[in-house]
Formats: structure tokens, C-alpha cells, sequence
């Protein structure tokens, strides 16, 4: 088996909270070392961000919470505080052989504590510097702070989301999960990744990356923003109909819902039958999909009235025989129990020091040469502090303890 993609490649990570830590979190899957910069005695943002928590063999709650579980295996965690020079003179000793730097402090923030590009560049000319913010380095908004829910906010993302206008509850819905910030982890590790190929393919050429949420939740509009740049006209919200083929969205059944997307003019005449009404497909009103578009109230309400007639499970097999794609509504417990789910290892084990076996959610990418089969626990806050300073800066004991006891690490 050949080693990691990323085996060999050093990061040195000072982001906090979930995009950044999500892509660092990433490249460390794929065989990166990252070494966790964090507060001493605090640690990372996402450590307090609220339950469920595990808890110590003394079966007290800590800052092992699940938001900081999600995005932080595969890491080092070495407590820093970086507002004092020695703090400082240690990141800036750790950045000499990195062949990445990650951070997602405000603009301008790093700088006065040397830390900025300009500052680790001159001292590691091939770094990959990555910046990750809500509004990048630039533009009248650039000092801003912000979290998920402010960017699915300001890029569109809640004008487009939620119960059609007219119905109850109908106005803008955020999504439920941070989505933008997991976007936006990802556009960071594929950014990272071409500079690094960049740099292996230009003679050793670092360079600059700036990525933020508002620019992530824009481009990931698409179509949807496509639609406004092309007609002049924002999409009206949704709710659960699909974005192409009508009828599509979620239909209530005997016992439970299930999601439907009827993508084309066969589909339909096939679902029709599956429902007992095989002559609503020659109906002049539903014949071709924009049709369908057109009188899309009109036929989503027919289709409610027929799912109503039988269960869940008959009309999953029914569709599934018919070819028309359609699937439960889950919530977690179904999704982690679902025979596909289990095969295809979406939930893995880690062996973890408050708790044997740590189920956390496997990395996505499946390589046939390069799997990724290794998953180390998230670390607790600092505990790789002394081990990384003695072996990576030649500290010893009595410099580390030293540096402990003025609060330094």
C-alpha cells in the first residue's frame, strides 16, 4: 500500500472553531502532520461551544465537546499563547520548515504579533500562507467578524430557503447545520492543495491563499444565483420541491414522508403508474416537464392526495422497481443504521482516552491506493505541547517547565 497523498507535508494550524479546523482537519486524514495551535487553558473557540460533552474517567464534563470532536482528529494539539513574544519566537520557530501555515484571525490581528504573511514568509519563503475569514482580506467589510449563520444571511443562501411564500412559517430559514462553514473548509483544503502542487511544479514558490465564508456562500448559490444574473429575478423559496424536475419535493405517506424527484417526462409517466393514475401522464397539463412546472401546485397536490394511501416502505419499493429516484426522510439514528450507510464505513471507531470507542464520521474521499484507515482521536488541549518542543525545537525540561510556569504553553 503506498503511503498518505499527504505524507510529508507539515502544517502549522491556528484556526478556531469549524472552517478552518474542518480543513486542516481534512489534510490531516490525508496524511498531512498538523500541529493545533491553541490557548492555554481555553484552547480552541469550539471547546465551549455547549453539550454533549464527554466525560473523564472521573466522569466529569471537560472541553471534549462535539463541535471541537468533529473537526479536529488526525492532529497535534500544542498550547501557545501567542500574545506574548515567547509564544510568538515558538510560532515563529515551529513556521520555519511548515510547508503550510493556516490561521482565521480578524484582518490585521496577526501582525502585531509578527505572525502575519509578510513576517513567516521572510523567514519560510515557500510557505503556503492560508488566511480563512467571513470577508476575506479585502473590501469595506474585511475588519468583520461573523459566524455561519451571518453569511447564510448576507450571500442569500436564508432568501432562498424555507416554506414557499403563502404557507405557514413561509420567510427566510437558515439551514440546520453550519453548512457554509463546512463549504468553506472545503474550498480552504482545495485551495491548499493547488498551492502545494503549484509550489512542487514552479520551483518552490509560496504564495498567499484568501479564503472566506462570503465568498463561499455566494459561488455555492449556482444556479440559484445564475437564475437572478441571467433574468433579474431572485428564486422564490422552495420549501422541499426540488430545482428542476416537478413534481419533486417531500410527500406524507400512511406512516412517515418520503422524498420524491421526478426528473423527466418518463419518470413521470412511470410514477403515475406506480400511484394507480397512469392517465395523469396524458393529461395536456402535466405531459412535459415544463408543463408540470407551470401547474406545479396543481400536480403536487394530486400526488399528495395519492402517497396518503399506503406506507412509506410499499412506495420506496414501488419507485425503486419503476426507476424513479425517491428515499426516506431519515433522521440520524436511520441514516447511522442504514445498511448502505454501514457499508460503505461512515461511522468510525476511535479509541479515545474518555471513551474506548469514539464513533466520529469518516472522511468522505475513498482512494483505491491511498485509503485513509487512520484515525486518531482528537487531541486533548495540549497534550502534544511538550513532546513537539522537545523533539521539533530541541527544548528541554527546564526550558518547557519554565515556559509552563510563566504561562507561556
Amino acid at each position: 500500500m503506498s503511503a498518505l497523498p499527504l505524507s510529508g507535508i507539515k502544517i502549522l494550524d491556528l484556526t478556531r472553531v469549524l472552517a478552518g479546523p474542518l480543513s486542516a482537519q481534512m489534510l490531516g486524514d490525508l496524511g498531512a502532520d498538523v500541529i493545533k495551535i491553541e490557548r492555554p487553558g481555553t484552547g480552541d473557540d469550539a471547546r465551549a461551544f455547549g453539550p454533549p460533552y464527554l466525560r473523564d474517567p472521573d466522569g466529569r464534563e471537560n472541553n471534549n465537546n462535539s463541535f471541537y470532536l468533529c473537526a479536529n482528529r488526525n492532529k497535534r494539539s500544542v498550547t501557545v499563547n501567542i500574545a506574548k513574544p515567547e509564544g510568538q519566537a515558538i510560532i515563529r520557530e515551529l513556521a520555519k520548515d511548515c510547508d503550510v501555515f493556516m490561521e482565521n484571525y480578524k484582518v490585521g490581528d496577526l501582525k502585531r504579533y509578527g505572525l502575519d504573511y509578510e513576517a513567516i514568509r521572510a523567514i519560510n519563503p515557500g510557505v503556503i500562507y492560508c488566511s480563512v475569514t467571513g470577508f476575506g482580506q479585502t473590501g469595506p467589510y474585511a475588519p468583520r467578524a461573523g459566524y455561519d449563520a451571518i453569511f447564510q444571511a448576507m450571500g442569500g443562501l436564508m432568501s432562498v430557503t424555507g416554506h414557499m411564500d403563502g404557507e405557514p412559517g413561509a420567510g427566510p430559514m437558515k439551514v440546520g447545520p453550519s453548512i457554509v462553514d463546512y463549504m468553506t473548509g472545503m474550498n480552504t483544503s482545495i485551495g491548499i492543495l493547488a498551492a502545494l502542487y503549484h509550489r512542487k511544479a514552479n520551483g518552490g514558490q509560496g504564495q498567499h491563499i484568501d479564503v472566506c465564508l462570503l465568498d463561499t456562500v455566494i459561488a455555492s448559490l449556482s444556479h440559484y444565483a445564475q437564475i437572478y444574473l441571467v433574468g433579474g429575478k431572485t428564486p422564490p423559496r422552495r420549501g422541499t420541491w426540488g430545482n428542476g424536475g416537478m413534481p419533486a419535493g417531500v410527500f406524507r405517506c400512511a406512516d412517515g414522508e418520503l422524498m420524491l424527484v421526478v426528473g423527466n417526462d418518463a419518470q413521470f409517466a412511470r410514477t403515475c403508474a406506480v400511484l394507480g393514475e397512469p392517465e395523469l401522464a396524458n393529461n395536456p397539463k402535466f405531459i412535459k416537464n415544463n408543463d408540470r412546472v407551470v401547474h406545479g401546485k396543481e400536480i403536487m397536490a394530486i400526488f399528495a392526495g395519492l402517497f396518503l394511501k399506503n406506507k412509506v416502505a410499499y412506495w420506496l419499493e414501488e419507485l425503486e422497481k419503476a426507476g424513479v429516484p425517491s428515499g426516506p426522510v431519515n433522521d440520524f439514528a436511520q441514516v447511522f443504521a442504514d445498511p448502505h450507510v454501514r457499508s460503505r464505513g461512515m461511522e468510525v471507531k476511535v479509541d479515545h482516552p474518555f471513551e474506548h470507542s469514539l464513533s466520529l464520521i469518516r472522511n468522505a474521499l475513498t482512494f483505491s491506493e491511498t485509503p485513509v484507515k487512520e484515525y486518531r482521536y482528537p487531541p486533548r488541549l495540549g497534550e502534544h505541547t511538550r513532546e513537539i518542543l522537545a523533539a521539533k525545537l530541541g527544548y528541554d525540561e527546564a526550558k518547557i517547565d519554565a515556559l509552563a510556569q510563566a504561562g507561556i504553553i
